[in-house]
């Protein structure tokens, strides 16, 4: 399952994300290995961080879900989860 994650940080969530960053960016890149993240993005706002994109291909739901249920900038409290934006995507398969 292909997905589009936008989520924008909690207001004032700046030291949360900074604390939390390191096992974001550990398991992101583990998972960009194993080819279920695709791509991770900063949002940047006035040069600041403010939220992520995330382009995942995970097997199915379960995973998906069990991917965003454990991922730290969530259980952390940094990411927005009333107004995160989960789309459905398919991505272009590479030449």
């Amino acid at each position: 399952m292909q997905y589009l994650v936008i989520a924008y940080d909690n207001e004032g969530a700046l030291d949360k994300r900074m604390e939390n960053r390191p096992a974001h960016v550990e398991g992101t890149q583990k998972l960009m290995a194993e080819g279920k993240i695709i791509s991770a993005c900063a949002l940047i706002e006035d040069d600041k961080m403010v939220g992520s994109s995330v382009l995942t291909n995970f097997e199915n739901d379960d995973e998906f879900d069990a991917w965003l249920s454990n991922e730290p900038y969530v259980k952390g409290g940094v990411w927005n989860m009333e107004e995160i934006q989960i789309v459905p995507v398919k991505v272009m398969p590479k030449a």
